[in-house]
């Protein structure tokens, strides 16, 4: 993990292990992939975008934990969770998922399968 990390990190350090576990789980177990950190995001591409980890509050702050991360996934297909805190439709076809991570516990299976279909579906969109 570079400096760049660290530095994006520095509004809440206490949500890096957050980050780390993600980031570990993604390297594992999608090919190809590239991160680029940012001002407000840390993206993953492979080489089109298909997830990003920030800080976004995606609820309302009396319902957000003290340290978070935000998943950002990009599928062409509406997720019917609980879990989805926002989503939206900016092109047909197109949805994109925010999702407050607050524990490890929540970085489980069921998200890292919706990290691999959004690593497909961003991959199938440059054919």
């Amino acid at each position: 993990m570079g400096p760049d990390v660290l530095f994006f990190f520095n509004r809440d350090p206490d949500a890096l292990p957050l980050y780390e576990i993600f980031e570990a789980r993604v390297l594992a177990e999608v090919e190809d992939v590239a991160i680029r950190v940012q001002k407000t995001q840390i993206t993953y591409t492979n080489p089109r975008v298909f997830a990003a980890v920030s800080f976004l509050p995606a609820r309302k702050k009396a319902q957000r934990p003290e340290h978070y991360i935000t998943v950002t996934l990009g599928l062409n297909r509406c997720l019917d969770s609980p879990r989805v805190d926002v989503v939206s439709e900016p092109y047909p076809n197109r949805w994109t998922h925010h999702l407050l991570i607050a524990s490890p516990e929540e970085i489980d299976e069921e998200l890292m399968e919706w990290v691999r279909e959004a690593a497909a579906f961003a991959a199938r969109k440059g054919r």
